[in-house]
């Protein structure tokens, strides 16, 4: 946590090479739909360029495996950039080859260039040692500022530091910071609010949570998992049965905590053929044979809002219905307005809770959105992560 940031180090004049994270969803034609990612960095560029530094930066984009795929380049985003800066952004036409060193070497103080996207490489995520020598080469200080891939190991988030003097940009700074407080020091009566669809994606994190919150409420497809490890029916809901006696090691785990463990009283059914067709609301325990749960029902809603409405530290970590479809997006709207409306800090684990909460036009109203899903899910697991542990130390 204690770790160098671009304040912390002389920057002006120098080359640096920032890792962002620009993996933009786009449609068909290449047209960027949300540049959150490439906003998000906006300060850390702003502030190199005020240094008068010469700004080179990295990202990956898609899953290209290794090999140069013209739909996963990089341009749409040099092109966004230049918008937002309203300034040239030089464009790469490779990662480490000779029309990247060249632009690199010619590149002048308070310029920026963009490489191309670098899991063109498979040495890239194989953490290869030369190829990160070779992108480090280019510059004289490295900044990691992707929060979104601190989790992984790969030569342009964590190789690179070892050829380079690493530190943090702002947006690592601040995932640290609200993260990290909220791990090691939050605010009490903490609560964390767990959702998605598997108890198996998240099984460190309620481990790790169990150490550290006052309410764990549990929502989403996971909750029919522990309604089926006590032995109650679940029709056709999402459950997985390989996990049932863990539910239980959870459930008892919770009460030598003292953790008070919160799960729905009531879910709100459809049917998986037809999740627009009828839907009605029933007791957990009483789930019939041939019907889903889709979200939670209006007695949880409330129960779940009370609960909120005592604490002064919410992490939420996924979203607690089937959100994309309207009739089911009832819960997990209603739980992101009770946060948005609290005083409460509040800190929303990137991936599908940003998402809903985005879609929920309530973003503005949280303390803190994390731009990595699976970043901070490591993080709330309490997992060492590669990208950070390679930043030099104050």
């Amino acid at each position: 946590m204690n770790k160098k940031t671009v304040k912390d180090i002389d920057l002006k004049g120098k080359k640096v090479l920032v890792r962002c994270d620009f993996n933009v969803p786009m449609d068909e034609t290449q047209n960027i739909t949300d540049n959150t990612r490439i906003v998000a960095t906006l300060p850390t560029i702003k502030y190199l360029l005020e240094n008068h530094c010469a700004v080179i930066l990295c990202s990956h984009l898609g899953r290209p495996k290794g090999e140069f795929k013209p739909e996963f380049s990089l341009k749409p985003v040099a092109e966004e950039l230049a918008k937002l800066l309203d300034k040239e952004v030089i464009m790469a036409k490779d990662v480490i080859g000779e029309d990247a060193k060249t632009k690199a070497a010619e590149l002048q103080n308070g310029q920026i260039m963009l490489l191309e996207n670098v899991r063109f490489h498979k040495e890239e995520t194989d953490n290869d040692a030369e190829f990160a020598k070779e992108l480090a080469s280019m510059a004289e200080i490295y900044v990691s500022d992707a929060f979104g891939a601190v989790h992984r190991a790969h030569a342009s988030t964590a190789g690179v530091a070892q050829y380079l003097p690493a530190v943090a940009g702002f947006l690592i700074e601040k995932e640290l910071k609200f993260l990290g407080k909220a791990i090691s020091n939050p605010e009490r009566p903490f609560v964390a609010i767990l959702g998605g669809a598997k108890v198996s994606d998240k099984i460190g994190v309620i481990d790790n949570l169990l150490e550290k919150v006052d309410t764990l409420i549990i929502g989403g497809g996971m909750a029919y998992t522990f309604f089926k490890a006590q032995g109650y029916e679940v029709g056709n809901s999402i459950c997985e049965l390989d996990k049932l006696d863990l539910a239980i090691e959870l459930m008892k785990k919770a009460e030598q905590k003292g953790v008070k463990l919160m799960l729905p009283v009531d879910t709100k059914l459809g049917k998986a053929d037809n999740p627009e067709g009828e839907s009605k609301t029933v007791k957990c325990i009483e789930i019939p044979e041939g019907w889903e749960g889709f979200d939670i029902g209006e007695e949880t809603i409330q129960l779940f809002e009370e609960e909120l409405r005592k604490a002064k530290t919410v992490v939420w970590n996924g979203p607690l219905g089937l959100f994309e479809v309207s009739q089911y997006a009832v819960g997990t709207n209603r739980i992101a307005k009770a946060l948005a409306e609290s005083d409460c800090t509040t800190i929303i684990g990137g991936g599908d809770s940003a998402a809903a909460v985005k879609k929920a036009g309530l973003e503005d109203k949280m303390t803190h959105i994390s731009t990595g899903g699976g970043a901070s899910l490591e993080f709330l697991e309490g997992k060492a992560l590669p990208g950070i542990e390679c930043l030099l130390d104050k």
